[in-house]
């Protein structure tokens, strides 16, 4: 049996968690709500991350858009992610809500942009 100790991060809580692995059996004390009982057990089994940073912008008001991933990704995808991103380069305009990168490093979550930037 292991026993790992965890801050949890998916609310403003930050719930100081007891994760419980027994073999396949994977139990979670501590958390105050149900989302801390998932990041618990997805942490020790499989971690997530949202990865949020920046892309440049071609002929754009700004020089950079703030962009993030839709949805989570696999922990050990994020430096293969991160890659896509810096290599990355939009013309503007960029739209809230735009997809900048498909499918980034293969995960099936897309990178999309999370400000507007108009053209110049």
């Amino acid at each position: 049996m292991e026993i790992r100790e965890l801050t949890c991060i998916r609310c403003p809580m930050g719930c100081q968690l007891t994760v419980t692995i027994d073999g396949e059996n994977v139990s979670v004390s501590g958390n105050t709500c149900p989302r801390g009982e998932d990041y618990g057990k997805n942490e020790v089994i499989n971690p997530i991350r949202t990865v949020t940073s920046s892309i440049r912008v071609e002929g754009g008001s700004l020089k950079l858009v703030s962009v993030k991933t839709k949805g989570d990704i696999p922990k050990g995808k994020i430096f293969e992610v991160m890659e896509a991103i810096r290599s990355a380069t939009v013309t503007a305009p960029v739209h809230t809500g735009d997809v900048l990168i498909s499918n980034a490093a293969g995960t099936g979550i897309d990178v999309v942009a999370t400000k507007t930037v108009e053209k110049r």
